[in-house]
């Protein structure tokens, strides 16, 4: 489910909704199976111009991700498998109209992938000079390279590289104001 035709929407509050109404027939099938249904990506970050696409996390024991993947299977999900990145189970989908485009992963609790998705969903939410800044280069990005998808990501990546680095230096900062 690439995409094929880039398309950058201001933030739209219905996202959370969005979210919530596929987080609930996730968890009629996952049940006690998944510890954590988390919404991440831009669409989760309240004023962050966004792909209007929902990305979720399911966060799951390792030793449960049989389980998650035969439960999505049973509700129209098709595994795809890893796609390249460790601990992370990717989800295709059809016959769900019902609801908003989506990517969805299943990760073990545990997972680097999934610790790195909500550690930059939540810096995200509380720097809006951060917020503003992704926002403008994905806007700049969808305009230059709509039906390039690779040269779309090139293009907003190393906003997203300073956005790491300050989220280091951060921790830094705040590592080395606990060791004073």
């Amino acid at each position: 489910m690439r995409t094929k035709h880039v398309v950058v929407l201001p933030y739209n509050e219905k996202w959370k909704q969005d979210f919530t109404t596929i987080k609930e027939e996730l968890s009629a099938a996952l049940g006690d199976i998944a510890i954590a249904i988390e919404h991440v990506g831009s669409t989760s970050v309240e004023g962050m111009a966004a792909k209007p696409i929902i990305d979720i996390d399911v966060a799951v024991k390792r030793e449960r991700i049989g389980d998650a993947i035969l439960a999505l299977s049973e509700i129209g999900y098709v595994h795809e498998g890893n796609l390249g990145i460790p601990d992370r189970e990717a989800f295709a989908y059809e016959g769900k109209e019902h609801l908003q485009r989506h990517h969805l992963y299943v990760c073990p609790e545990d997972s680097a992938e999934l610790k790195r998705h909500m550690t930059f969903r939540d810096y995200l939410r509380k720097h809006a000079n951060a917020v503003s800044e992704y926002s403008r280069i994905k806007i700049e990005a969808a305009n230059l390279y709509s039906d390039d998808i690779d040269k779309y990501i090139e293009h907003k990546s190393p906003v997203i590289e300073k956005i790491y680095e300050e989220m280091n230096l951060k921790d830094k900062k705040h590592t080395d104001e606990i060791n004073l």
